[in-house]
């Protein structure tokens, strides 16, 4: 495979992952998982070389590339912690081994990259109801909406889960 070389997307690295990474490494407190979610964003920001042409204000293009991503990794790092946090809950003869850990961490990663299609109130009501074990007035309540709002919701998740068994 072939590189290809987009010179206005090298120059915005060049002339800001440094900055980058002091940004996010401040927003994160952890210099690896900055190095990591900055070398994402340019990777996000390679797949869209169009949307660097002209670019006015690129730090604020790249901040809410990578704020995307911060977010990204906060919930999935909530998803593991919830994981083990059950795990730890458990009896010692009923822990799944290693190897079944990581498959329910892969399996918890791949239904949250699913449910990123999702807009974030319709994932959110989801994720209350299915989850959760909220009823649907329960959720509605909550998110302070309608019930068929609810309703609505649930079927665009269900629908998302469906594509992705296809």
């Amino acid at each position: 495979m072939t590189a290809v070389f987009h010179p206005p997307v090298h120059q915005l690295y060049q002339a800001h992952q440094g900055w980058l990474r002091t940004w996010l490494g401040r927003r994160l407190g952890c210099a690896e998982t900055a190095r990591d979610l900055a070398q994402d964003t340019f990777v996000r920001v390679l797949l869209r070389p169009q949307a660097v042409a002209g670019l006015r204000e690129p730090r604020a293009y790249l901040t809410t590339v990578a704020r995307g991503l911060v977010v990204d990794h906060w919930r999935r790092r909530s998803l593991e912690q919830a994981y083990l946090e059950t795990l730890a809950s458990l009896p010692a003869s009923d822990e799944p081994s290693p190897e079944e850990q990581l498959v329910v961490l892969q399996i918890l990663d791949e239904l949250d990259r699913l449910f990123e299609a999702l807009a974030p109130r319709v994932r959110e009501a989801f994720v209350l109801a299915q989850f959760g074990g909220l009823d649907y007035v329960q959720v509605a309540a909550k998110l302070n909406i309608t019930e068929r709002t609810v309703k609505r919701y649930m079927a665009q998740g269900f629908e998302c889960c469906l594509l992705a068994m296809t």
